[in-house]
């Protein structure tokens, strides 16, 4: 018997992760409870020690001493009581041992049946104390199956849920996945404490953020802001409590190796980390980025911005169907209102001639103005004078001069080579030798006889 208990608290002690204490007190808890049932004794507060070391069971009946007994289930007069410990005084209680020799199957039964629900009892109150500290943080768990509005993910001891409002739009969950998840929630109700986790909410980047990055977990580096639009894209505000720290450079790590590991976490989900700045106007301007920010008006009383942006910046301030706009919105917590430079000069009021200085007003007064009062007085000369300042202004492009005439030597000797040039064409070989030789210093006469130039004489 001794060992057989002793090993029995042990297994159960072990099974269900329970200390041995606590699967004692249930163990006579449930035999308390079993004993009521069997001797029908529901009304006396009956209590159960059990020596595991010694393998004995003893059950006792506490009464409290009194002078006139009215409820002998609970009191004892004194004079029993005196019996029973020689020094009892009125309000003592005193502990009547009512051990059984043998409790019977029904019994028997019952006891085993309390002494689950005890354990099971006290499985959830450990769990919702030790899930208690742990609410706001990071936990890893593994998904056991999936339902159509919710997921139940095993966290070590005990099951917790993962709903459909909680999850990541575009993430594929399967069986068996392992993960790291918010814990958003322990709601104590119902047969077991609900443990609601979360892979959309802000806070789930701020533990990841945590984790993997010491200067955060230290203090040195504060995330002052958090805006995130989970599975597209997420921006986060950095801040620093020492000097000459690089609140950005230290959560991106060399090569972004510290970044990268908590998108990937994240499955590509693309951070954004910008440095934080008391001034509201660097701060919206840091957040639009990557945009470049040429101008911003800041209206404190409606807590609203007018950004300035250069046209080709325009739609990357803006984003993707305005996602930049938005979550720099809710990072800043100021309403911006996003305009490129070509919107802002076509917005601006052309100035009247009141509003124009003296020089420039006379000089936008148009010439129909003044026109009628010189015509009335000199029309002819007015009209001269206009036509004469067309002719001055247009300039009418220069004619090209003609050469200048050859004279009548070269026109002959252009004359004589075409002579030459056709003779040499007509004339036999003989006539082409021989104005071979002209290039030798020779002179060749030619005269016509017919239709054909013969040579006459030939001088050197």
């Amino acid at each position: 018997m001794k060992t057989e208990l002793k090993a029995a608290i042990t297994q159960l002690s072990a099974e269900r992760n329970l200390p041995k204490e606590v699967v004692l007190a249930a163990l006579e808890s449930a035999l308390a409870s079993a004993y009521k049932k069997d001797m029908s004794a529901l009304d006396q507060d009956v209590v159960v020690k059990v020596d595991p070391d010694a393998g004995e069971i003893n059950f006792y009946i506490h009464k409290v001493v009194v002078e006139s007994v009215t409820n002998p289930n609970r009191e004892i007069s004194i004079d029993e009581a005196r019996k029973l410990r020689a020094t009892a005084q009125v309000g003592d209680v005193v502990n009547i041992e009512c051990t059984p020799r043998n409790i019977g199957r029904i019994a028997a039964q019952a006891a085993k049946q309390v002494v689950l629900q005890r354990l099971r009892e006290a499985e959830r109150r450990i769990i919702y104390e030790e899930f208690t500290d742990k609410e706001g943080k990071l936990v890893t768990g593994t998904i056991q199956f999936i339902e159509p509005k919710r997921i139940y993910v095993r966290l070590n001891r005990t099951e917790a849920i993962f709903p459909l409002g909680e999850q990541v739009p575009n993430e594929h969950y399967y069986r068996g996945q392992r993960l790291k998840f918010y814990l958003l929630e322990i709601a104590q109700g119902g047969k077991e404490p609900q443990i609601i986790v979360s892979r959309s909410h802000p806070n789930l980047i701020r533990r990841l953020f945590e984790l993997e990055i010491p200067e955060v977990h230290n203090g040195i580096v504060e995330l002052k802001a958090i805006a995130r639009e989970a599975g597209h894209r997420s921006k986060v505000a950095v801040a620093t409590t020492q000097e000459n720290v690089d609140a950005v450079g230290c959560c991106l790590g060399p090569r972004g190796i510290r970044l990268q590991s908590i998108i990937n976490e994240l499955n590509g989900e693309k951070i954004d980390v910008i440095q934080w700045h008391a001034d509201p106007a660097v701060f919206i301007s840091n957040a639009l980025s990557p945009a470049q920010v040429a101008n911003i008006k800041i209206d404190e009383e409606k807590n609203a911005a007018t950004v300035v942006v250069p046209d080709k910046q325009l739609s990357l301030a803006i984003g993707k169907e305005g996602q930049n706009a938005r979550l720099a919105a809710k990072l800043t917590g100021w309403r911006i209102d996003i305009k490129s430079v070509s919107a802002i000069e076509a917005e601006k009021p052309v100035p009247t001639l009141s509003e124009q200085e003296p020089e420039t007003a006379a000089e936008a007064v148009s010439p129909e103005v003044i026109s009628p009062e010189v015509t009335k007085e000199e029309p002819f000369e007015a009209e001269l004078a206009e036509k004469i300042e067309v002719e001055e202004v247009v300039e009418a492009p220069g004619i090209p001069e003609a050469p200048p005439e050859k004279p009548e030597e070269k026109q002959i000797r252009f004359a004589e080579d075409i002579l030459v040039d056709k003779l040499k064409e007509e004339i036999p070989d003989k006539v082409k030798s021989s104005v071979k030789g002209k290039r030798k210093g020779k002179v060749i006469k030619y005269k016509k006889k017919g239709d054909q130039f013969v040579d006459d004489e030939i001088e050197e």
